[in-house]
């Protein structure tokens, strides 16, 4: 199963809450009550944001913490990234040829390395700002999944039901 862990899920949530008061500074407890989340969680999360470039923090007493940037032009994939490190689907992708005994003999990773580029393009493509949108109805998104997976693999769709996503 490839998934995000939980501290990315929820720097993508406090992220949300940050996008839609682009203007304000927050604190990390505030964000922690507004989310619901544990105070010690947001502000570990909040750290690993400003050493990821995606936040600012600011001393004082109108101090908190901000967007560094406007959230349109912050990525799933950087967000990613800051909490997690390079995204890699295989050993291969993140340590090279170096990180597999049979490397000399594979003609595997040059494909998965093609679809962790798919992978990282589709993250780069949606932004923080895109997250906080609802899906319009004509946007396949995952509510349509099943439909999409059972017609491009011409199966049933108790099929496409073995085709699950996990949310946090």
């Amino acid at each position: 199963m490839i998934r995000i862990n939980r501290e990315t899920d929820y720097a993508t949530a406090i992220l949300g809450v940050m996008a839609a008061e682009p203007d304000e500074r927050f604190s990390a407890s505030g964000l922690a009550a507004r989310r619901g989340l544990p105070g010690p969680v947001v502000s570990k999360i909040l750290k690993q944001l400003v050493r990821g470039g995606l936040l600012r923090s600011h001393r004082g007493a109108k101090g908190g913490y901000s967007l560094a940037r406007d959230a349109g032009a912050i990525s799933i994939a950087e967000v990613i990234m800051a909490m997690e490190g390079p995204i890699a689907l295989t050993d291969c992708i993140e340590g090279g040829g170096e990180a597999c005994q049979f490397h000399a003999h594979c003609v595997l990773s040059t494909n998965w390395s093609r679809i962790n580029d798919a992978i990282y393009r589709a993250l780069q493509d949606v932004s923080i700002k895109d997250m906080i949108e609802p899906l319009t109805d004509d946007h396949p998104g995952l509510r349509n999944l099943g439909r999409h997976v059972r017609d491009s693999l011409g199966g049933s769709a108790g099929q496409a039901k073995a085709f699950r996503f996990d949310h946090g």
